[in-house]
């Protein structure tokens, strides 16, 4: 049984993000969301996620390029005057690894932005965080440790098949089999800390490689390649371009991935390839 998570990102970045992510559930194929919880629109998600009780809310935890929960001055060495984390993902890292004031303050703002989702009301579906900073071993082991306060049940696994991804994309195989080999440790590590946590997870991830380029075509071509077991596929959908969404995805076409998400075209191969759409919850 082939069974498909289909999570739309982002939720509380922008209007137009919270537009797609709801018209999207209403129409199309997705089944789940994952909220930041500090963004500009947050307060406009949860109202439309309240008026869905069928779609599954996620937390997104924002760590680097976006917005703190807790103000600047309780996390100095984590965000700039204006609360905004750094877009150096390397350079966040190894202080978030090496840095003994960084990961106290670090643990204090996943822990605020746990807080906030609670605060919602909404029934936490999963975890996962912002370009995958949840791979970092430290900040993994801050979510399991605060996540056990909050009821958390299932993270995201950013493990993207690299030969089912190319053939369904027909590009840039190399540049995939590399991905994979460098992160295969880090997501070996994620799964053996989860499962020893009891945390759910999926097995697979469509999307992680052509992030902002999923486009119905493609997304057809994945439909037809999932592999047996728990697959997610998870976009980053718009009506339209704003200045929050371009601030840090200028290249991404989010108006072609909320196409792909309501396509008729793609709702019927989810049928005809017989797959279940699910939320993590389901698992």
């Amino acid at each position: 049984m082939r069974r498909l998570i289909v999570t739309g990102d982002d939720f509380g970045l922008a209007v137009p993000v919270n537009e797609a992510i709801e018209e999207a559930h209403r129409h199309g194929i997705l089944t789940a969301a994952s909220l930041m919880v500090g963004a500009e629109a947050a307060a406009d998600a949860v109202e439309r996620a309240r008026r869905l009780p069928t779609l599954r809310v996620g937390l997104h935890l924002v760590l680097v390029e976006g917005r703190s929960v807790l103000p600047p001055e309780a996390i100095p060495d984590l965000v700039d005057r204006r609360g905004e984390f750094s877009t150096h993902l390397v350079r966040a890292g190894f202080a978030y690894f090496f840095r003994p004031g960084a990961r106290r303050q670090l643990e204090a703002e996943i822990r605020a932005q746990f807080q906030a989702f609670r605060d919602t009301g909404l029934p936490m579906d999963h975890v996962n965080a912002h370009n995958h900073m949840h791979l970092h071993p430290t900040v993994l082991g801050l979510i399991l440790k605060v996540g056990r306060e909050f009821g958390l049940k299932a993270v995201r696994v950013p493990y993207e098949p690299p030969i089912r991804s190319w053939r369904a994309s027909r590009k840039a195989l190399l540049l995939k089999l590399a991905t994979a080999f460098a992160l295969a440790p880090w997501l070996a590590l994620l799964r053996w800390r989860l499962n020893r946590a009891n945390v759910r997870a999926n097995e697979f991830v469509f999307g992680m490689n052509d992030s902002g380029a999923m486009r119905t075509e493609l997304v057809l071509q994945m439909l037809r390649h999932l592999p047996p077991g728990v697959s997610e596929i998870y976009f980053h959908p718009a009506t339209l371009r704003c200045p929050q969404i371009d601030r840090t995805m200028s290249d991404y076409d989010h108006r072609a991935e909320f196409e792909a998400l309501i396509s008729s075209s793609v709702r019927d191969a989810v049928r005809a390839c017989e797959v279940r759409r699910i939320a993590f919850s389901d698992l």
